[in-house]
């Protein structure tokens, strides 16, 4: 175990991650390379009242703590037990090296979009990826939660206990997750990959994406995102530099080519990249940015895309926002993790994200206008798609209120001197 204080060596590389918009100075960093350490980490913020965050790794946010931080990223086991298809994967642990370790014994997790997220932080914010509405969320396949709770105390957790329940799409507040059991798939590929349209074909895109992606089976998930791409050599000559709509998928099916004629027939196709890939490669579906940047984003869950939901969305794709409409539904809508509660009568979720540059209140104002319109039919927001610093009142409403309710109830039996998230 090291630490780190102001003006160490190391410090800033150690408290370094993905989302850079929120500034953070802990007055120690300790950087854990197993559970014990984590346990002596979290008995010392109680011995000197430290306030205590985590950073694990991947697209996790800065903690934005000035006490202790509980750096994990060095926490990296991964087992397979191909027999249970199950993955056991310490805190530190990203997608990537789950998804190479599942796939040599043909099988594979319940992954997002990027290989490079951390497994932790995703599941327990109740993310869902790129086979979600074939076999729902990460979080629905966790079968135990190693936790150092806020007495210091490593605690195995399993489904029906109340701390399994509040860890598992409560994310944070209860203690620090130091490795994660969970089951895998037996997926070795997918047909996936994109269609790309200039955006002034969006309004012809939304629409029959609309009308397809409602009556697509369950195998498939998928989404549209508008976004203006850099000028760059690295990208196709067809799409680079240009704002457009990228149908992106990810189906289970053998008839993909056949399902998707209805989008190819939509708008003129500047680039198509569709055709079936080992799930190894299903990052380059979405080829989510690399490098650490600051951003920020919100969201709203609907249960329908109506002709005035869609005319809000082209209204404000410009190219400073990117935005996302995922379909959900499907096994989403069936299955109910024993967690924290999801949104399963929701059928799609639109999403708004803008790299920050000096001032984030020009990016709410901007999103607040597209959400402004959407809030007719809003059901409540996703906490995974909620970027950067957001009020208590903006968290709660990725909650449902019983389970607020129950969630503050858990927090003070488990954390009475409120000392974590």
């Amino acid at each position: 175990m090291q630490t780190f204080r102001p003006g160490d060596d190391g410090y800033a590389e150690e408290i370094a991650g993905f989302q850079t918009s929120i500034p953070t100075r802990p007055a120690v960093v300790v950087a854990a390379e197993n559970a014990d350490d984590v346990k002596d980490a979290v008995n010392y913020a109680a011995e000197h009242e430290l306030h205590v965050a985590v950073q694990a790794t991947g697209h996790g946010l800065n903690a934005g703590t000035e006490g202790l931080l509980i750096s994990t990223r060095r926490m990296t086991g991964v087992e397979i037990d191909a027999e249970k298809q199950t993955a056991r994967v310490e805190a530190g642990v990203r997608w990537g090296a789950v998804i190479e370790a599942a796939a040599k014994h043909g099988l594979a997790p319940l992954s997002g979009s990027s290989p490079d997220v951390g497994v932790v932080g995703y599941t327990l914010s109740g993310g869902f990826g790129l086979m979600a509405r074939r076999y729902g969320r990460a979080a629905d396949h966790v079968q135990a939660i190693d936790v150092v709770t806020p007495d210091g105390e490593l605690r195995t957790v399993t489904p029906g206990s109340e701390l399994f329940w509040a860890l598992l799409g409560g994310r944070a507040g209860f203690g620090v997750v130091t490795a994660l059991e969970f089951g895998l798939v037996p997926v070795t590929e997918l047909y996936g990959g994109g269609l790309y349209f200039d955006a002034a074909d969006l309004p012809a895109v939304l629409r029959a994406w609309r009308t397809w992606a409602v009556t697509a089976p369950d195998e498939l998930t998928t989404s549209i995102a508008v976004v203006a791409l850099p000028g760059l050599p690295f990208l196709p000559e067809p799409i680079r530099g240009k704002h457009v709509a990228n149908v992106r998928i990810a189906y289970l099916g053998e008839d993909g080519d056949e399902l998707v004629k209805p989008l190819r027939a939509a708008a003129p196709v500047l680039l198509d990249t569709l055709k079936r890939l080992p799930y190894t490669d299903s990052g380059s579906i979405a080829s989510d940015p690399p490098h650490p940047h600051p951003y920020h984003g919100t969201n709203a869950t609907v249960e329908v895309l109506n002709d005035a939901m869609l005319a809000a969305v082209v209204e404000h794709a410009t190219p400073e926002t990117v935005l996302i409409i995922d379909r959900l539904g499907g096994e989403l809508a069936r299955r109910r993790t024993d967690g924290v509660g999801w949104d399963s009568a929701a059928q799609f979720v639109v999403r708004a994200l803008s790299v920050v540059e000096d001032d984030v209140d020009p990016i709410r104002r901007a999103h607040a206008k597209l959400f402004d319109a959407l809030a007719p039919w809003s059901t409540g927001r996703l906490l995974p798609f909620l970027y950067g610093a957001h009020s208590a009142e903006e968290l709660a409403t990725a909650f449902p209120a019983g389970d607020r309710a129950r969630l503050k109830q858990l927090k003070a039996k488990y954390d009475p001197a409120g000392r974590f998230g």
